[in-house]
């Protein structure tokens, strides 16, 4: 059996019940795959399971499920050329998972329309969390299914900040009444600093706000989703400035 009809195999055997939601996997390791399939369908969700690119554009295009995982380097089509192709007909829910030493690779994938990315070694409880916070807000359950999963934020009323606004019940993110698109990760980073205007939160602050206890974030992430926030609110504002570095301390966001 070639590498193609063995993808289109895996999936043929994991078709969704009723109203069960569906996750695609895109990864080149074989382990990977098994470990979070076994995972994700302790959780109650359907999966599909492709070992490269090129096999998974086509299913996911004729037949797509509700969030796909992609790796970003595999063979004949690496995850970066996957998403792009995938962009140009469909805004199915991505995350990537990336390798420590990818931060371009994760700066362009976010850019090409990724709805986050987490880095290996991953935790299997950052990545569900992950895929429940992206299905509640993409795609509601259809009528008669309830969603029981806690909420992704611990604020549930609109959060209005000057200029800003912040939807956690919806995850939507306005400045002077035009939308900005955030991550997941990017709106709990915001949603913690905008909480509490002119308080400064260090960077561990932050990425408790964003990640769970047991998973270890560097600084250099950090930065890293501090700037893209800049660079997604200057897009629809160049003047934008209200979240402020504290060099040696942290980040604090101004509402003035």
């Amino acid at each position: 059996m070639t590498q193609a009809s063995d993808n289109i195999a895996t999936e043929a055997q994991n078709f969704a019940a009723d109203g069960q939601r569906t996750i695609a996997l895109v990864d080149d390791d074989r382990n990977i795959l098994t470990t979070l399939s076994i995972a994700l369908q302790a959780e109650g969700y359907a999966t599909r399971v492709y070992s490269d690119g090129e096999a998974a554009l086509a299913a996911l295009q004729q037949n797509p499920p509700d969030l796909a995982v992609f790796d970003i380097k595999m063979p004949r089509m690496d995850g970066m050329e996957l998403l792009q192709k995938l962009r140009e007909s469909s805004d199915l829910p991505v995350i990537f998972l990336t390798s420590k030493d990818q931060e371009e690779d994760e700066e362009a994938g976010l850019a090409m329309g990724a709805d986050d990315y987490i880095a290996k070694p991953f935790s299997q409880r950052l990545l569900l969390a992950r895929i429940r916070t992206i299905l509640r807000r993409a795609a509601p359950l259809p009528e008669g299914h309830e969603d029981t999963t806690p909420a992704p934020s611990a604020h549930s009323e609109v959060i209005a900040r000057g200029r800003l606004a912040m939807d956690p019940a919806r995850h939507q993110v306005t400045w002077d009444g035009k939308p900005v698109s955030l991550t997941v990760t990017e709106f709990l980073i915001l949603e913690a600093l905008a909480v509490r205007p002119g308080v400064i939160k260090s960077r561990n602050q932050l990425m408790d706000a964003a990640y769970p206890d047991d998973v270890f974030v560097d600084d250099r992430t950090v930065d890293s989703h501090i700037k893209r926030l800049r660079r997604k609110f200057r897009a629809v504002d160049p003047e934008f400035g209200a979240i402020e570095t504290l060099y040696g301390a942290g980040y604090s966001f101004s509402d003035g």
